[in-house]
């Protein structure tokens, strides 16, 4: 019971193949997974600089004369 068998090692191989393989659901959902993660990543690094935020934002009589 200690040892690994044939049946084992087949086991574990065709497990990993179904989670892991071409066409596995798994392996298309972590695909999707890792593009999500990667464009959340590209978009905080290409945030605004705060001059060109002040800029895109309209000015209101009220806000220019407050500040």
């Amino acid at each position: 019971m200690g040892a690994l068998s044939i049946w084992h090692i087949l086991l574990v191989v065709v497990v990993f193949a179904v989670l892991f393989g071409g066409r596995g659901k798994i392996s298309s959902l972590m695909g999707d997974t890792a593009k999500g993660i990667r464009a959340f990543r590209d978009g905080l690094k290409n945030e605004d600089p705060p001059e060109e935020a002040k800029k895109s934002l309209p000015q209101d009589e009220k806000d220019s004369a407050r500040g």
